[in-house]
């Protein structure tokens, strides 16, 4: 399963995020806006605003951190 995480810099949420995706043995790529300013207009494109904004197979796009349905990705 592919999973990608957009975040930033010093974002708590992200790092929760992340952190619960390492503890559920669940790989994923970070892509992070400040690095690299051009995910900027694919979030904005897709209608996110916020970040953390994590893309899984099977899930519709979500921001923010929700054990609800990061436990979906995990299963």
């Amino acid at each position: 399963m592919k999973v990608t995480i957009y975040s930033k810099n010093n974002c708590m949420q992200c790092k929760m995020t992340k952190r619960f995706l390492s503890e559920h043995n669940v790989e994923f790529e970070e892509r992070n806006i400040n690095q690299h300013p051009e995910y900027v207009s694919y979030l904005k494109d897709k209608g996110f605003q916020a970040v953390p904004v994590v893309e899984a197979p099977g899930v519709p796009a979500f921001y923010g951190f929700r054990p609800d349905q990061l436990t979906q990705i995990a299963g």
